[in-house]
């Protein structure tokens, strides 16, 4: 009974969220849907080529219903999107749902990889900088910290592409493929999320071991390890699963300065190609995508709150 009980009250609050959700993705369809159409340029005369007439560009526009009035476009837009009809490429005539499919998995696999060292670098440098607080090792740590979050991604794409692949020839320079592919645009994509899990992790750790229930630990004779792994690790995660789950989307939704550095074959890149190529349908699908993960991404993070502190309930 306790089993079905507690598995109710999760439906009930994956219903009430995702039901409360709609209304967030209709005004960032909205958003969107004029964001892209106030871009400058023609997707019409794009498709038409430099020698079309004006005949064959009007032609073309009524063919892609860029002659309707804005608001009767969104309306078959919206409509479109909710039957998961995202409409064709401008660029490359291919469904949009199949094109997002084949550049999807690419851009998921090199965020996981990314995330998985990062949070694990990041949260054990943390917690060593908040144990030896004020020593020579949270300094350098901090240290190192501040440089991750100081190097811009394309500088340090191209340093480590410079290094590792032109001179010592260890690594490939760039694209899709096997694990050697993956590990400088992996390393340059977490680098600064790294930093600032460390930073996060040890000002979460520091405030933790200030409260009084670490104290009343520590007098009762409780060891240090016990101390910093079941008092106060525990309770400082859970600012930090708030950041990993913002980190991740960020990366999962914007990893383009990565990808154009690696010529990864992403979900980055499709957008910078799709922006210059003034391809609505792509454009919409993607930043509509990008929306729909961080709603995701944020309700398994609440969900991993009750995880960690049982004694957080959901509401």
């Amino acid at each position: 009974m306790f089993i079905r009980g507690s598995f109710d009250s999760v439906l009930d609050y994956l219903i009430r969220r995702l039901t409360g959700t709609i209304p967030v993705l209709l005004a960032v369809a909205a958003f969107v849907f004029l964001f892209v159409h106030m871009l400058p340029g023609d997707p019409a005369r794009l498709v038409a080529g430099p020698d079309a007439t004006p005949q064959d560009i009007a032609a073309i526009r009524a063919d892609m219903g860029l002659d309707r009035p804005l608001i009767v476009q969104f309306i078959r837009y919206l409509g479109q999107t909710v039957q998961l009809n995202l409409g064709r490429s401008i660029k490359t005539h291919q469904t949009v749902a199949e094109l997002i499919g084949e550049r999807f998995m690419p851009t998921l696999l090199l965020t996981v990889f990314a995330m998985l060292w990062s949070v694990t670098v990041g949260v054990g440098i943390g917690v060593l900088s908040g144990v030896k607080r004020g020593r020579w090792q949270d300094q350098l740590a901090m240290v190192l910290a501040i440089s991750g979050i100081s190097f811009p991604g394309f500088w340090l794409g191209l340093l480590l592409i410079d290094l590792f692949s032109v001179r010592l020839g260890w690594l490939p320079t760039g694209g899709y493929g096997g694990w050697q592919n993956f590990v400088l645009p992996a390393f340059t994509l977490g680098t600064a999320v790294a930093a600032v899990m460390a930073r996060f992790t040890r000002s979460a750790f520091v405030e933790i071991t200030a409260e009084d229930y670490v104290r009343t630990a520590r007098a009762k004779g409780v060891p240090e390890r016990g101390v910093v792994w079941k008092h106060t690790l525990r309770n400082a995660l859970i600012p930090v699963i708030t950041l990993t789950g913002l980190q991740f989307g960020f990366l999962l939704g914007g990893a383009i300065v990565v990808e154009t550095v690696f010529s990864w074959p992403g979900l980055g890149r499709l957008l910078v190609d799709s922006v210059s190529y003034r391809d609505y349908p792509v454009i919409q699908a993607e930043i509509l995508l990008f929306s729909f993960e961080f709603v995701l991404i944020n309700l398994l993070v609440d969900l991993l709150y009750a995880v960690v502190n049982p004694e957080i309930r959901l509401r």
